[in-house]
């Protein structure tokens, strides 16, 4: 049983930094296009994010700078938050 106890708190120790890896990113850009139908937003940059589902789009449009904060799942980057800039 020790042995068990042993090997599963060495797995632990070893996979535990896999989560750091899920590190939330930023960027500040402007809006390129809104797909609300898709769930997705263009920037500048070229690059698309996705948005949850219960994402408020009300002030998003092309030409808008944003600083969208992500995560990348699965090869996709996901919003996590979205400010407007002034």
């Amino acid at each position: 049983m020790r042995i068990l106890i042993a090997a599963l708190l060495a797995t632990a120790s070893i996979l535990s930094p896999i989560n750091g890896w899920a590190q939330s990113a930023d960027v500040e850009a402007t809006i390129k296009a809104v797909d609300v139908s898709k769930l997705m937003l263009t920037l500048d940059d070229g690059k698309s994010y996705k948005v949850p589902e219960e994402f408020n789009f009300e002030g998003l449009t092309a030409g808008v700078k944003v600083v969208v904060f992500y995560t990348v799942v699965d090869g996709n980057r996901v919003v996590d938050d979205l400010e407007i800039v002034q």
